[in-house]
């Protein structure tokens, strides 16, 4: 888990790389290919490449708190690269051409964006009534939940109503 603001920071800017390396290292107009569209067409490599990856991808989301619809819509993107690899030929021509690390890694970056991060304990901030400070700050810079970085930290909505 993610401990510090610097950490997420550091996630936001090691999953920007692996979505510019996946599928965009080479970039013409709108369009791009990746090492994940390259590699595809060698045997094994690329399936062992999409798969590493997306997981490593996976893990970064669950470092960083991400909601569970952000987990969900990350493993739908994943899964249906890693799917693509069972058609013979076809599959590696949609492999190049979709760009599912790059919606993944959007994804995530976008959950942490939404999100107002503490460094914090969550039960401290509750006992000291910080925490309705923490959520109107959240509320005021238009994030969508509040997330403790401290000790029995975890996602909180910020009860907008």
């Amino acid at each position: 888990m993610a401990r510090n603001i610097r950490d997420i920071e550091k996630i936001w800017s090691n999953v920007e790389g692996v979505r510019k390396l996946s599928d965009r290292a080479v970039g013409v107009g709108p369009f791009g290919i990746g090492m994940d569209g390259l590699l595809t067409w060698i045997p094994w490599v690329g399936d062992v490449y999409t798969v590493g990856a997306g997981g490593w991808l996976m893990v970064q989301a669950m470092r960083a708190q991400a909601t569970p619809g952000t987990l969900l819509k990350m493993a739908a993107y994943l899964a249906s690269d890693t799917a693509t690899a069972l058609v013979p030929y076809g599959g590696a021509v949609v492999d190049t051409l979709w760009p599912a690390h790059a919606l993944a890694a959007r994804a995530l970056q976008k959950d942490i964006e939404a999100t107002h991060w503490v460094e914090a304990d969550e039960d401290e901030a509750k006992a000291s009534g910080a925490h309705a400070g923490h959520v109107e700050a959240g509320r005021a810079a238009g994030k969508a939940r509040v997330v403790y970085l401290g000790k029995g930290g975890g996602p909180r909505p910020d009860h907008r109503g």
